[in-house]
């Protein structure tokens, strides 16, 4: 079973939330025959959210199934900001991505601030972000662990210790909050050209019982459910047998 959860229709903003754009994602998935699909827009446009455009396209592809999710930028101090938000936006959600894309202010996936790497130590990088992962996770908002192990994105890897240092505290963490960390293939059109999280993690997970979701971060219709292959058989070698399903914020365990 495939399904692609991190869909941004949106992308960062230069798409409108139409129903004809939207009906290129649907298109694609059917092609792909994927199951189920989910829009996660990036918070700040959730003002452009139609929730009423998805359900007119859910219509029109009854073998497709279609949720709404959101992916939210969890910085330190935001939890009351972003409990409000998910309150008031009236948006009955499928699930919650929750992801951290900065590091004191430093958008460190962006391109144009990646030489900032070069500028610090890589383990008190890895170190910096793996504890902001960790409170987000510890602020029990979010559904989804998005890209986990982002950090790498642009190949650097720690130096003074082993990635699962800084990672298992989060895993635990993960573990005891009852969250799901989603495989995420978008990293295979980065530099780093590898899934995130990386087998090691995964195989972490596999044996902490941490149960794992799909998605691409696709940002235009053609990367929808792209490297999905990769992901389910990354999934696979490792020895994961189900995939979680969302509805409503409920989860359910399908096989993959």
């Amino acid at each position: 079973m495939l399904l692609d959860y991190h869909i941004h229709a949106l992308a960062h903003g230069e798409y409108d939330y139409s129903e004809s754009w939207l009906r290129l994602f649907a298109e694609n998935a059917r092609r792909k025959r994927l199951a189920e699909i989910g829009f996660s827009e990036h918070d700040e446009y959730l003002p452009r959210i139609k929730p009423d455009k998805l359900k007119r396209l859910q219509e029109d592809f009854p073998e497709l199934k279609i949720r709404m999710g959101l992916e939210v930028d969890y910085h330190p101090g935001r939890e009351k900001e972003i409990q409000q938000m998910l309150v008031n936006s009236n948006i009955d959600y499928d699930y919650i991505i929750g992801s951290v894309h900065f590091i004191d202010g430093w958008g460190f996936d962006h391109p144009d601030f990646k030489a900032q790497f070069a500028t610090q130590d890589i383990d008190d990088i890895y170190a910096d972000y793996f504890s902001l992962v960790n409170q987000a996770v510890n602020s029990r908002l979010f559904d989804v662990v998005g890209h986990l192990d982002l950090i790498k994105i642009w190949g650097h890897r720690p130096v003074k210790k082993s990635i699962l240092a800084y990672v298992e505290p989060v895993l635990n963490s993960i573990k005891a909050a009852g969250m799901v960390v989603e495989i995420n293939s978008s990293g295979l059109r980065k530099a780093v050209g590898e899934i995130y999280p990386s087998r090691q993690i995964l195989e972490l997970m596999l044996a902490l019982n941490i149960p794992i979701t799909l998605g691409s971060d696709a940002h235009h219709p053609s990367q929808l459910g792209e490297g999905l292959e990769e992901a389910t058989g990354l999934a696979q070698g490792v020895g994961y047998r189900q995939l979680v399903t969302f509805s409503g914020r409920r989860r359910q365990l399908v096989k993959i």
